[in-house]
């Protein structure tokens, strides 16, 4: 294990998909961990991660300035992870993207930290038709008020063993006669991997000139939404028919998924569909993080392969 000389790094969201990898990178570096959350018990699995009293999770609530001042207290640096795809309850876009982003900004400049990462995503704009961008935008515009020197990451759609994309549509394959093709499906994504978007976040945190920069990351090619949908088919051995779905239909379709409790899709996620989620020209990108991004065709057949026919065991047929 490598050391840097323990120093403290408070992750808000630590408990989520790229959360987790980014706390087990942090503490193979050797900085001591605070993982704030409104349930710090679901961090319990990522004390293993480190040594003994090297992660320590803690409660805070992105909404409550107490809680939140309480976790930074001490940190040399924050990282805010913290985000949702829909809404639900007091789970609102612009509390959680918005104006949560900014309270954690301020506590900790308030703290004395000198490094803030925080993780936006590629697409964030304050013209966006999506609430989810337009939130995501103003979460970057408020941390950028607060704390000058923030490093911002924004990723395309994030692939790995828990991810909710490619597990989404092959679950749906293993289930259903087709697979729906949005918009035609010519949408263009750059899916980037979460063990690079956990790399991502320790270089801003440790390297030099990273500080106030923003970061687009996004993996070593574009797909359009169809060939992610045959990418899909062809990992998990089943063949299905892909259906174009005009917009008009997605959004219906779309209503009617988001009155279920973990909704597949939502009208939100519609707009968000009709913008390509590729990296920008000129941005920034892993490459000047020194980071190589690593191709979603390496990494796929390691947790995709238990939906095809007959399971992670199963023969090789094409269903």
């Amino acid at each position: 294990m490598d050391t840097i000389g323990q120093k403290t790094v408070t992750l808000f969201g630590g408990t989520g998909f790229v959360g987790r990898y980014v706390a087990q990178r942090l503490a193979h570096r050797g900085w001591r961990i605070i993982v704030a959350s409104r349930h710090p018990d679901r961090a319990l699995p990522l004390k293993t991660a480190g040594a003994v009293g090297q992660v320590v999770p803690v409660f805070a609530d992105v909404r409550d300035d107490g809680s939140v001042a309480a976790a930074v207290a001490g940190a040399d640096a924050v990282v805010n992870l913290v985000g949702i795809l829909f809404e639900r309850g007091r789970q609102r876009f612009d509390a959680v993207h918005g104006e949560a982003a900014g309270r954690v900004a301020r506590a900790a400049a308030a703290a004395g930290a000198t490094r803030f990462v925080q993780i936006s995503a590629i697409g964030a704009s304050a013209d966006s038709p999506s609430a989810y961008a337009r939130t995501k935008a103003a979460g970057e515009a408020a941390v950028r008020s607060a704390f000058q020197a923030a490093t911002i990451l924004r990723p395309s759609v994030i692939f790995g063993p828990e991810d909710g994309f490619f597990n989404l549509f092959a679950g749906l394959a293993r289930m259903a006669p087709v697979l729906p093709l949005y918009g035609g499906g010519t949408t263009r994504f750059q899916p980037v991997y979460v063990q690079d978007v956990a790399d991502a976040v320790v270089a801003c945190l440790e390297g030099e000139g990273t500080a106030g920069q923003t970061y687009e990351l996004g993996g070593p090619r574009v797909y359009s939404f169809r060939e992610l949908m045959a990418l899909t088919l062809k990992q998990t051995g089943r063949r299905k028919r892909l259906v174009s779905l005009s917009w008009g239909v997605a959004s219906l379709q779309a209503k009617l998924f988001s009155l279920l409790p973990k909704p597949l899709l939502t009208p939100d996620q519609v707009l968000q569909l009709k913008t390509d989620n590729v990296v920008a020209p000129g941005a920034k990108t892993l490459a000047d993080l020194g980071i190589a991004p690593t191709p979603a065709e390496l990494i796929l057949p390691s947790y995709l392969d238990r939906y095809r026919p007959g399971g992670r065991f199963g023969n090789r047929r094409v269903a």
